[in-house]
């Protein structure tokens, strides 16, 4: 049983959004899908005070665009991109396509194909969060996908130009400064304007989360993840001002971002709590990193680190941070997380920014069941089936016949009874006269 040091007084609240924000998506995505191109205009206007001739970047805009970005900004930018790449094409090539013959002439294949076209939705706002350019649109070109499309909504009426050039040098086919449920819609809908995609992909605030969610079916979708959500296992030789720090660098992501100590060490929950009340005053993000300590942060104390690493497998957090003297035994006792950083020297941030994993990740428990953003989810394995040898068509025949009519399913059955009839040279007994009694 865990002593709480410091408790959670708020709720993330539901999984699902509230009424008024569904009902403003609903009404957003039939207006794009009545109305296209001149609703989007509509919306972007009332959201964003935003009208330009074209939502779409021509090749010629986005140069000079690129070219404004400082040079330094720029090189960060194809640093970290090269990471992404690199980690996205270990995964790529961890998946393979294989034909096997599972039995004398029965050949079973299977195959990775990439998803045509995507949609990628990079967040403007308060906080342009250029590394979901790289996490979506290039982690989509390593798996292959043909078509990306990617939207970004302008900051206060100027174009994001880090954000637009973090998304061409990822390889976004197509560059839109647009924003929000109309840019989620267009691109899963269409307009006269924009192609649809087959996939949606990114963060966003809430009504582009219930965007995706009100969208998904008619198009796939990533995950629906938010708020941020960290947890750190500690025990006795974790320095309690790097615990204090990075708790505060995940909290300051919203108001509502949890951030949680699982530690064995009383006295370290003490003195970690003591340094986030002097060092969150002073945070230029304390906005939103206060009201997430307040209400979400917490400091639970245990036993023992078995009992750390269940508890942390209960909560299964986004984030899972492990400051032990042998962080790497929460690999074998743990299974619950988004993402694990193992050691001092691994924090949250460099996952968020710059390592090269991806950090679009499940939140809300949705850790027991998914893993986050990955090549993976760009692809389709599909399989496929050839039966080359007449005898074991008829044996399987046989064996679906008989199979089927178990589930009385007679038109599968009869599917089976013609194999085995034809490749046996026997008669098909319920087989029409005009037809035939032999296949």
């Amino acid at each position: 049983m865990a002593r709480v040091l410091k408790e959670a007084t708020g709720t993330t609240g539901p999984t699902t959004a509230d009424a008024a924000v569904s009902n403003a998506v609903a009404d957003v995505i039939e207006a794009v899908r009545r109305r296209g191109d001149a609703a989007v205009r509509e919306f972007s206007e009332k959201f964003d005070k935003w009208s330009p001739e074209e939502f779409r970047l021509t090749d010629g805009k986005i140069e000079k665009i690129v070219a404004s970005v400082p040079e330094q900004v720029l090189a960060d930018i194809q640093t970290v991109q090269e990471n992404v790449r690199t980690f996205a094409q270990h995964q790529r090539d961890s998946l393979r396509d294989f034909e096997v013959e599972t039995q004398h002439g029965v050949f079973l294949g299977q195959k990775n194909i990439p998803i045509q076209a995507v949609g990628a939705y990079i967040p403007g706002g308060r906080y342009p969060l250029l590394a979901s350019a790289h996490m979506t649109v290039l982690t989509a070109k390593v798996a292959g996908v043909e078509t990306v499309r990617a939207c970004t909504p302008p900051i206060r009426g100027e174009v994001p130009a880090a954000t637009v050039a973090a998304m061409h040098l990822a390889g976004a086919d197509e560059i839109y400064l647009l924003g929000g449920i109309q840019a989620v819609a267009a691109m899963a809908i269409g307009t006269q304007s924009m192609g649809r995609v087959d996939f949606l992909t990114g963060p966003g605030n809430a009504y582009v989360a219930e965007a995706k969610r009100q969208l998904f079916g008619e198009v796939g979708i990533d995950l629906l993840a938010g708020p941020t959500e960290v947890l750190i296992v500690a025990d006795d030789s974790a320095d309690p001002f790097v615990v204090a720090v990075d708790l505060l660098s995940q909290a300051e992501h919203g108001p509502d971002s949890p951030a949680v100590l699982v530690t064995t060490s009383e006295e370290l929950g003490h003195e970690v709590i003591a340094h986030i009340e002097a060092v969150l005053p002073g945070m230029p993000t304390v906005d939103f990193a206060g009201p997430a300590w307040r209400d979400h942060g917490q400091v639970l104390v245990v036993d023992t680190l078995d009992e750390a690493f269940a508890l942390a497998d209960e909560i299964a957090s986004e984030h899972v941070q492990i400051l032990t003297r042998e962080p790497r035994e929460a690999l074998v006792k743990m299974r619950n997380y988004g993402a694990l950083f193992l050691g001092e020297g691994t924090c949250v941030s460099y996952g968020d920014k710059v390592i090269g994993t991806n950090h679009t990740l499940p939140t809300r428990k949705s850790a027991r069941y998914t893993g986050g953003l990955w090549v993976g989810k760009f692809l389709k394995t599909v399989t496929y089936q050839e039966v080359r040898d007449t005898d074991a068509s008829a044996v399987l025949g046989e064996l679906c016949g008989r199979a089927s009519r178990a589930e009385s399913f007679e038109g599968h059955a009869r599917s089976g009874d013609i194999r085995a009839a034809k490749y046996r040279g026997k008669q098909v007994p319920w087989a029409p006269a005009e037809v035939g009694t032999s296949a």
